[in-house]
């Protein structure tokens, strides 16, 4: 019997996950180097220490009776450690260990019979030589390992962009992609049981800003033979991979081209959304999964479009809030932290409409009441505030 969830990882995903897991009955231990983690704030317990600590990997396990992960980007040895002492772990170290590596992520894409952007491993000068001549200008080359939100990556338009671009890996393992010019990126949170069923939430059409998730837009605006056809890949995907919790594949769309651009073998920025507009969400579609309990249809209940709230690193109060929760179809989540610097995901609200059109309109109005201001708190104080807001001039 499960009563105990450990979560390795900290931030908002772990944090939603603990929300909605606490909700279900279940006891969660979280492990995070930083004290007072966004998901250790809402935890029965925080473990402090680093993800690669073999002794508090083991104390995580033995307080838990299943273990899952918030992000891929943990040491496969911290999984493999727990797998050895009998501990389960959800999704398995054989999933980490594809998905964590884009380079044994794409070939497994391309050898499971689904397309992806063409792409060359880039380890050395020469094998950076050979990637250029075969996939040409502009491309795209990523960090094999590590990386994310934008971070580990480059657009490749030249020679010289492709030396700087080897200089800065810094003999890291690197992925270089040809550049796919996409009209849209999409993607989809499944969630898959133990027992070899799956669930698929609806498709979500994503915008980012510098790499960063910015909005996402559910439905996506895709015709049925491509939606079709993403589905169908997603499920291929995750029985490939045997993956058991929720996991999200994203897409990008360039006409008939539908072409994986990387799986997430955990809950995702894209699926925050389900919190609101779901009866069922893809957090407590995770626990459900990971806990062998029956998993259900997500069933959209209205067009929605969620907005990341990004920080500014122009101050840490964040101002407007009040103008905002004045739409009566609009839910703000925010997520305990105490720097807004610039692009960190700070929280997020997700606002519902008659249509995509509608809510796209409410969240974008919402957006331009929202503002960053330096705070005047003493050194010591909680987490991110939000701003005593001030009447508007029409109230």
């Amino acid at each position: 019997m499960i009563e105990t969830i450990g979560i390795l990882g900290g931030g908002q995903l772990g944090r939603m996950l603990t929300l909605e897991a606490k909700r279900m009955g279940y006891r969660v231990v979280t492990l995070e180097p930083l004290p007072n983690s966004p998901c250790g704030q809402v935890a029965d317990e925080q473990i402090v220490a680093a993800y690669d600590d073999a002794r508090a990997i083991g104390e995580l396990g033995a307080r838990s009776d299943v273990v899952t992960y918030e992000f891929e980007n943990i040491p496969l040895e911290s999984i493999r450690l727990l797998q050895s002492q009998s501990r389960n772990v959800r999704p398995s170290g054989d999933v980490l260990r594809v998905t964590q590596d884009r380079i044994l992520e794409k070939t497994f894409v391309r050898d499971a019979g689904c397309a992806t952007a063409a792409f060359e491993a880039v380890t050395s000068a020469d094998e950076m030589q050979n990637a250029v001549a075969s996939l040409s200008f502009p491309a795209v080359m990523k960090t094999s390992r590590g990386g994310y939100d934008g971070k580990g990556q480059w657009v490749v338009r030249d020679a010289g962009d492709a030396e700087v671009a080897l200089g800065e890996a810094r003999g890291a393992p690197c992925i270089y992609e040809r550049f796919v010019p996409f009209e849209r990126e999409v993607s989809i949170i499944c969630a898959r049981g133990s027992d070899g069923k799956s669930i698929a939430f609806p498709i979500t059409e994503n915008v980012h800003d510098h790499g960063v998730l910015d909005t996402t837009i559910v439905p996506a605006r895709l015709d049925s033979a491509l939606a079709e056809r993403v589905r169908a890949n997603a499920a291929l995907l995750g029985e490939r991979l045997q993956i058991v919790g929720a996991y999200c594949v994203e897409f990008f769309i360039l006409g008939d081209d539908v072409l994986v651009n990387e799986i997430a073998p955990r809950v995702h920025n894209s699926g925050h959304y389900s919190l609101d507009a779901t009866q069922i969400s893809q957090y407590e579609a995770h626990v459900r999964a990971i806990c062998d309990l029956p998993l259900v249809q997500p069933r959209l209940l209205a067009p929605a479009v969620m907005m990341n709230i990004l920080g500014t690193g122009e101050g840490d109060v964040l101002e407007g809030s009040a103008e905002l929760l004045r739409e009566p179809e609009l839910k703000l989540h925010l997520y305990g932290k105490r720097h807004a610097a610039l692009r960190r995901k700070m929280g997020h609200f997700t606002v519902l409409g008659s249509s995509v059109a509608e809510a796209l309109a409410k969240a974008s109005e919402g957006r331009s009441l929202l503002s960053w201001r330096p705070s005047t708190a003493v050194a010591g104080r909680p987490m991110m505030q939000i701003g005593a807001s001030q009447p508007s001039p029409s109230a």
